[in-house]
């Protein structure tokens, strides 16, 4: 039965934004659908049961090196300012904020209390974090924003004699195309003052220490979370658009790109079938029609050198200044200081 039509019902913002990209992507040769789809309540639930897989070594590499280096990290990062000051702990895209509690608490070691700021789209994800570290992180004040980071202004209200260490970490920044990774950074260094510091987390690229395969296991596990996760992202678009995704017509597909150095996902259609998203604010009635083997590109996560990671801080007006990798070289954790 086919959903009535959006067109006269008063679109949330979300929604909008739902709906442009989807409008937008899945008009686009090759078919796409941007990453930030993923995480309705249902997707950050599946998100977070993927960084606890054993396939998938990046979040908790990430963590055993800022339990590693914890302190050193915040020393660093007050000591780079060019007068004693307060850090202000700003995250992009910050979900659970399950790491970040480690380097709050070196925070708080080190200067007593510490104001923390979240940005995310997700304010099942945002609820979550603020629980987290009010329940768990004294000396710790939280002031979360749900926002879009790529395209809305961090929170302006500085507070005097602060410097802000702005976390972008998990690899978010593999997310993006070159291009658009420098804009995103770009528009933070717009926000920030000089002398203010970027923590950025990058996966490292194959090398000796780990292979394609290591990273192709990584997004394709063997329990299927990760399937799911990108299977919800259809879902999502049937409930907030009204489409007609039929799920069992789709699969996961985890893919290797050794030209640009990155993981593909896709939802690879195993049928000819037509999916319509009906009318809505933002447009007329949208009818897809695919056929079998034909994918919906729905993330890349690019793997980083040393130097991959220097040229891209380089053009937003960033200057690295200490690295951090495992012992197994497969994750880097950058300080770099907005110059």
């Amino acid at each position: 039965m086919t959903p009535p039509s959006l067109l006269e019902e008063s679109l949330s913002p979300v929604l909008q934004a739902v709906a442009r990209e989807a409008r937008t992507g899945l008009t686009a040769t090759p078919k796409s659908l941007s990453p930030w789809l993923f995480y309705d309540a249902a997707g950050s639930h599946l998100f977070e049961q993927i960084t606890q897989l054993p396939e998938y070594y990046l979040t908790r590499t990430e963590r055993s090196i800022f339990t590693a280096h914890a302190d050193d990290i915040i020393a660093r990062a007050a000591a780079a300012s060019p007068h004693p000051a307060t850090l202000t702990l700003i995250e992009l895209g910050a979900g659970s904020a399950t790491k970040t509690g480690i380097l709050l608490r070196a925070a708080v070691r080190q200067q007593g209390t510490v104001v923390y700021q979240p940005v995310d789209v997700s304010e099942s994800a945002l609820a979550a974090a603020t629980e987290n570290i009010l329940t768990n992180i004294p000396g710790v004040t939280v002031r979360s924003q749900l926002a879009d980071y790529t395209t809305q202004p961090l929170p302006e209200d500085r507070l005097p004699n602060t410097r802000t260490l702005a976390l972008y970490i998990g690899s978010s920044i593999g997310n993006f195309a070159p291009a658009d990774a420098t804009q995103v950074l770009v528009n933070l260094r717009s926000q920030l003052q000089p002398g203010d510091q970027l923590l950025l987390g990058t996966d490292l690229a194959p090398s000796s220490h780990k292979s394609p395969a290591d990273l192709l296991s990584a997004y394709d596990d063997a329990a299927g979370i990760t399937a799911a996760f990108n299977l919800n992202l259809l879902t999502r678009l049937n409930r907030d658009l009204g489409a007609n995704f039929r799920l069992a017509n789709f699969r996961h597909q985890a893919r290797w790109n050794p030209t640009h150095s990155r993981i593909e996902m896709h939802l690879e259609s195993l049928a000819r079938q037509t999916v319509v998203i009906p009318a809505n604010s933002t447009g007329p009635t949208l009818t897809l029609h695919l056929v079998p083997g034909e994918t919906i590109h729905t993330e890349n996560s690019y793997k980083f050198t040393a130097t991959a990671i220097t040229h891209l801080l380089s053009p937003a007006s960033f200057t690295p200044t200490h690295t951090w990798q495992d012992p197994q070289h497969r994750f880097a954790v950058t300080l770099a200081t907005a110059i």
